[in-house]
């Protein structure tokens, strides 16, 4: 006969594991000998693995029990339903580890192939890893609300980027991250800007935006906002040159 610590260590749990199948009523609990323990027999060890084996395999305690209250036949068929969910978890977990390599290996994991090509041209143009990782969060909101508009997105961005004063303007925006507040260049990026977006892009600049709800946009903007130091006096520039936003641009009276 067994102590519950005995019991414990043969089947492969703790003793307050032991506890807790008693609690819920799966392992009955012995009455105490003379001496106040409570022993256990071999049966008991049987069940306590069972029991365990059960649990590990992610059965619900409620299932555990009527498993072991089940005859030979209902048995069987219960394990191999138990069988089948733990293959389908394997299958869910697979998927899982897949999309986590992908997510190790590049921009795939949440962007279309087109957007993918689309950044790795402006890393092509070596602009930086800082102004490129901005471009890939902005297009990954806007994929996820967007996702049917965003091969004419990428069509857009790609044929700006065969203007070279677009690509110029793109070097002038990526060289400005760094720059202070109060950097006195501002003002002329934002000229050049505005003398870009007056000259029109494919289908027109200020255009092909509008199909982002405004808090998209306001989300996009703010992120803008957030990182470039320069961002809020490059966009008052914008503005007094008649043009305001960052990631739809309108016409506006000038100031």
């Amino acid at each position: 006969m067994l102590t519950i610590s005995q019991l414990a260590s043969y089947a492969g749990v703790t003793v307050r594991a032991v506890r807790h199948y008693h609690a819920k009523g799966l392992l009955p609990e012995p009455k105490r000998d003379h001496s106040g323990y409570r022993r256990y027999d071999a049966h008991a060890v049987v069940e306590l693995v069972r029991i365990r084996t059960l649990a590990e395999a992610g059965v619900p305690l409620a299932r555990v029990r009527e498993l072991l209250a089940a005859d030979a036949e209902e048995f069987s068929a219960a394990v191999a339903d138990i069988d089948r969910r733990l293959r389908a978890e394997i299958r869910q977990r697979q998927r899982h580890r897949e999309r986590i390599a992908q997510l190790a290996v590049g921009d795939s994991l949440a962007l279309p192939p087109d957007a993918v090509a689309y950044l790795d041209r402006l890393r092509e143009l070596g602009l930086p890893s800082l102004m490129v990782d901005g471009e890939r969060d902005a297009w990954i909101l806007v994929a996820a609300q967007l996702p049917e508009h965003m091969s004419l997105y990428m069509k857009l961005k790609q044929e700006q980027l065969d203007d070279p004063s677009t690509v110029e303007l793109y070097r002038d925006l990526a060289e400005m991250i760094s720059w202070e507040a109060d950097d006195p260049r501002v003002a002329a990026v934002g000229d050049r800007l505005v003398t870009a977006l007056e000259a029109g892009g494919p289908e027109g600049w200020e255009n092909h935006d509008q199909r982002m709800a405004d808090e998209l946009v306001e989300l996009l903007d703010a992120v803008f906002l957030d990182s470039v130091p320069i961002a809020r006096r490059l966009m008052a520039r914008l503005e007094e040159r008649g043009w305001r936003g960052w990631t739809r641009f309108e016409r506006v009276q000038p100031r």
